[in-house]
């Protein structure tokens, strides 16, 4: 299990049984608390925001259900349950971010060049046509 703490998002790999059939279900979003139980009745609780609708699941920690947690962001955040996010939508629902994987951060930094050589070719051209 990896470190999990409020302001991460998510992607949790749960087994869902239908008939006879397994299959894995991913769930993303946002944890929001923690549940200080001891043990195995430690749980987290995920939001996302699913066609306008909040939604939010509660996880065991150490459920035979989880395939894997794979923790995509982490929030730099001040409180340690984030119940006010339930009541945020659009813009004023973002958190300052940590980048956690090296491929994350690389394609951040690519995309920012990219953008970046974009204005500056458009100025160039811009000044040519002056």
């Amino acid at each position: 299990m990896p470190v999990l703490r409020p302001g991460y998002t998510v992607r949790i790999h749960q087994k869902i049984k239908e008939g006879e059939k397994d299959r894995i279900q991913i769930f993303e979003g946002l944890i929001i608390k923690i549940n200080a139980g001891h043990g195995g009745d430690k749980t987290f609780t995920v939001r996302k925001i699913v066609e306008g609708v909040g939604v939010e699941k509660i996880f065991p920690l150490y459920s035979p259900l989880i395939e894997k947690i794979d923790v995509k962001k982490e929030g730099n955040i001040r409180r340690a349950k984030l119940y006010y996010m339930r009541g945020r939508a659009g813009k004023s629902a973002r958190l300052k971010e940590n980048f956690v994987s090296e491929e994350e951060m690389e394609t951040a930094v690519n995309e920012a060049v990219a953008v970046q050589k974009d204005k500056e070719e458009t100025a160039v051209t811009e000044a040519k046509q002056e």
